[in-house]
């Protein structure tokens, strides 16, 4: 497959236990099959960036898809609190997150490669309201499609990065791709705003009815 990493560099040699341990899924090499999105990303602090485009052979690699339907969105909620460091506390933000990471919470190290969605700026936010309790689990599936972010590809392992193997670079001007980022970040609050609107709290899921033990596991698979 072909895939993409925005960066302030050009990455010829995308290194193994690099990274910032504070990511989704802490350290790893974060990728895209979406160029414009990691062009975006290329230019996240407004200066100007480095498409680097890969060809990733995942022919032997042991890929954890938390998106293929074998898995909940509470699957990739754990791990996000489990990896980034900001979570609303002594409230019932913090219950949540405990039973999340006690019922929930899987240990990704043995796998390769992680697809998942991405939790960045507002996605951020949209997962601390649910953990909150002022979203349902139905709203939160929809926000996370709000803006067309995509997936992220993340190599894990050392035998991942044995796998990739680098292709080209292209420049990435921040006047366009930096104001491209923003407005859809801006996008996806105001589609999440509007959603909000027609919630129906009676009969979508709530995390106190998750921890309350009233909802299945096959309820959980939307």
């Amino acid at each position: 497959m072909t895939v993409f990493h925005g960066s302030e560099n050009i990455i010829y040699t995308p290194t193994y236990g690099l990274g910032n341990a504070a990511n989704d899924f802490g350290r790893g090499f974060y990728c895209t099959e979406s160029s414009d999105i990691a062009k975006e990303w290329a230019c996240k602090k407004g200066r100007d960036g480095f498409l680097n485009q890969y060809s990733l052979d995942t022919g032997n690699l042991s890929i954890c898809n938390l998106n293929d339907g074998s898995f909940s969105i509470l699957h990739w909620l754990a791990l996000l609190t489990h990896y980034r460091g900001y979570w609303q506390k002594k409230s019932i933000a913090e219950e949540a997150k405990n039973f999340l990471q006690e019922k929930y919470y899987f240990d990704i190290e043995p796998y390769d490669l992680i697809i998942a969605y991405r939790a960045d700026d507002s996605y951020f936010s949209f997962a601390q309201d649910f953990i909150m309790g002022t979203i349902s689990m139905q709203k939160l599936s929809e926000a996370m499609r709000l803006g067309k972010l995509g997936e992220q590809i993340v190599l894990k392992s050392r035998k991942a990065f044995e796998h990739i193997k680098y292709e080209s670079n292209e420049a990435v001007p921040a006047d366009i791709y930096y104001r491209k980022k923003a407005q859809r970040d801006l996008t996806a609050r105001r589609e999440y705003i509007d959603s909000r609107k027609s919630q129906s709290i009676l009969k979508e899921i709530y995390i106190l009815d998750i921890m309350r033990g009233a909802v299945s596991e096959d309820e959980l698979r939307i």
